[in-house]
């Protein structure tokens, strides 16, 4: 018997990835066996480690503070997605998404325990230095926003 292989084991699947590469890049970035920056797109898009001391964007929220304040929130959704699973009201349109931002938040979590910082190693000219775990995050937030907007227009 044949199992049918779903868009949400495919998306599930390729997150895992995203994660695996992002342990594996930050752990190349900081090991320093590249020579670096190297350039991804020219000058405009290169993999450079870079500590990241703050919350997203790197606004000044950091230390202790934002240690257990992002404990807490993976904390909350673990334990969320939990409650709506036992209640059998989780749908896989908010599992897969939920379980995404988690691994893409505790990727950065690991690194914030682990160095005090997070490792961001995609440097973008004019704009910010992110990794993958940040994509993960930021992808999950817009596709839950632009849900939420549909949702609301109905």
């Amino acid at each position: 018997m044949k199992k049918k292989i779903s868009i949400q084991n495919i998306a599930f699947l390729l997150a895992a990835m995203f994660f695996v590469a992002d342990r594996f890049l930050k752990s190349r970035a900081i090991g320093g066996s590249w020579e670096m920056p190297i350039n991804l797109l020219g000058s405009w898009l290169q993999f450079d480690f870079t500590p990241n001391y703050y919350i997203a964007f790197s606004l000044p929220l950091g230390g202790k503070l934002l240690l257990i304040l992002t404990g807490v929130i993976i904390l909350v959704i673990f334990f969320y997605t939990f409650y709506l699973l036992l209640a059998k009201k989780l749908k896989i349109s908010l599992f897969l998404p939920l379980t995404i931002l988690l691994l893409g938040a505790i990727s950065n979590f690991i690194d914030r325990t682990q160095y005090g910082y997070v490792i961001d190693y995609l440097s973008c000219r004019y704009f910010t230095v992110f990794n993958l775990a940040d994509v993960l995050i930021v992808a999950v937030v817009a596709w839950l926003l632009i849900k939420m907007l549909k949702n609301n227009k109905k």
